[in-house]
């Protein structure tokens, strides 16, 4: 029997996650005793103490256990809280010494979405990768520069810490824990019956690129601003630093710095969102967005797409753009 023990923190908790797991384990156990099994999984919710959080003024959830039960735990899933990061992780602080005791007797352990910032908070992920939702990436990789964010990611899995990105795709977390503990048979099962898509790997296809100008180095802004308003031309590192009297090095280690992405990178991945964008909405054939947007080379414009966006040009405009999808 694995005790499954579902957290219910402290804030605006995203219900789903607390729901999901204790249906989806409790359904595993359904399937098992449906072909003369016994059960797998007890599914139990631990707060830090047992008092009511009650979420967005209307739902209550009770726990079963608080940290201070005695109690095994085999998996610990951390849901999802929104807010104010800093905010969030004090009021939910006596968690982590309870989950590093835990994981220190055996148990292993799952954040959900954002959920890994307080996994993070805990220090397990220190030296290690982890995935988030793609919208918190930024604030992530600066409160936790010691942990490795692969924000592409729909699934890590570092010897027992779990981590998912962002929203649905816990689900898809979840089935890959069940077929660890259960088997593949019932984790299809599973798949089918909540009809969840499997096997997915990136969630670089959902997201969008807004850059990053939370930052006091005024030259890089004026850097990023040129390239989100050039990005039609045909755009080089030493022209930047020309412009804002920068020697290319200083350019590189302070844009690098300020946005976590290289210049290169930065003007690539403005292109590519204009791509997108265009597919979604215009009528466009490839060669047009590819032109539009300051390609000349197909395949480095196919290359660069798909590297970011998770899918070929095609496959994104045939996904998001309503009259290719019905053509």
């Amino acid at each position: 029997m694995k005790n499954i023990s579902v957290l219910v923190p402290r804030g605006a908790v995203n219900l789903t996650c607390v729901e999901g797991p204790f249906f989806l384990f409790n359904k595993v156990n359904d399937f098992l005793a449906g072909i003369g099994k016994d059960p797998l999984f007890r599914v139990k919710l631990v707060g830090i103490t047992k008092e009511p959080q009650v979420y967005q003024g209307l739902f209550t959830v009770i726990p079963d256990l608080a940290i201070s039960d005695p109690h095994k735990h085999d998996l610990i899933i951390i849901p999802p809280v929104n807010g104010e990061w800093d905010k969030i992780i004090a009021m939910n602080r006596e968690f982590f010494s309870w989950i590093n005791t835990q994981h220190q007797r055996g148990a292993e352990v799952a954040s959900l979405c954002v959920g890994t910032f307080l996994l993070a908070s805990t220090g397990l992920l220190n030296g290690k990768s982890c995935a988030t939702h793609w919208f918190a990436a930024n604030d992530f990789r600066k409160m936790f520069p010691g942990v490795n964010l692969v924000s592409e990611k729909i699934i890590t899995d570092e010897n027992g810490i779990y981590s998912s990105g962002g929203a649905n795709s816990f689900w898809n977390l979840l089935l890959y824990i069940i077929e660890k503990y259960a088997g593949r048979e019932i984790m299809l099962l599973c798949a089918k019956f909540y009809e969840i898509e499997i096997d997915r790997g990136s969630q670089a296809s959902f997201s969008i690129f807004t850059g990053q100008k939370d930052h006091l180095d005024e030259p890089v802004k004026k850097a990023q601003e040129f390239i989100e308003s050039h990005f039609q031309d045909k755009l080089t590192v030493e022209q930047l630093a020309d412009m804002f009297a920068l020697g290319r090095r200083s350019l590189e280690r302070r844009f690098k710095k300020a946005t976590n992405n290289t210049v290169v990178e930065y003007i690539q991945r403005v292109k590519i969102e204009a791509a997108k964008k265009s597919f979604e909405t215009s009528r466009k054939n490839i060669n047009e967005v590819m032109y539009d947007v300051g390609y000349t080379d197909t395949k480095a414009f196919r290359t660069t797409f798909k590297k970011i966006s998770g899918l070929s040009p095609i496959e994104y405009r045939n996904r998001y753009n309503k009259e290719a999808a019905a053509a």
